[in-house]
């Protein structure tokens, strides 16, 4: 595999509702998410307009993955300030898959993580999703749980992995 390209996250813009829209409303993406319904670009603008982009107002923080063009969005969501904990959402673009994005944007949102001091970073994954198993173990992170019966995807319930990574 080459190297990437260098990967940069930044705050959303409102140019991006059209890249959210397209993620967002790919059902192949629905049974790794929280959602399984399309979003209506009225929604996403009215997200983009609500949104502080902070995530101690907000709970939850959306960036955009950038390399030499818009490649995908990152997440910390589900915040909890008492716990100083968050979960990550990667969601990369079909054609910029099995590039290497992954693992910069991950260690960009640990960065990022660290600097807001978070405890914690963890992830929910279904344990058939052998890439996102490659990404977390490479990143150090440990595998803490099986949730049983926890996703439903294509009509048949799969076990998750809960992924854990402490800091400070």
């Amino acid at each position: 595999m080459t190297q990437p390209a260098h990967i940069e996250l930044r705050a959303l813009e409102p140019e991006d509702l059209e890249l959210i829209y397209r993620l967002e409303n790919d059902p192949a993406t629905w049974a790794w998410g929280a959602t399984n319904v399309p979003y209506s670009r009225y929604a996403i603008r009215q997200y983009l307009e609500s949104t502080q982009n902070d995530l101690f107002a907000d709970r939850q923080v959306r960036l955009v993955a950038m390399a030499d063009e818009p490649i995908g969005l990152a997440d910390l969501f589900n915040f909890d300030p008492t716990h100083l904990r968050a979960e990550i959402g990667l969601l990369i673009a079909p054609e910029h898959r099995g590039r290497g994005y992954a693992r910069p944007i991950l260690e960009q949102l640990e960065q990022y993580a660290v600097r807001l001091r978070l405890h914690q970073l963890y992830a929910i994954t279904a344990v058939d999703n052998a890439p996102a198993a490659r990404l977390f173990t490479h990143a150090n992170y440990r595998t803490s749980a099986c949730l049983h019966d926890w996703l439903l995807s294509d009509g048949r319930w799969v076990d998750a992995t809960v992924w854990q990574k402490t800091f400070l």
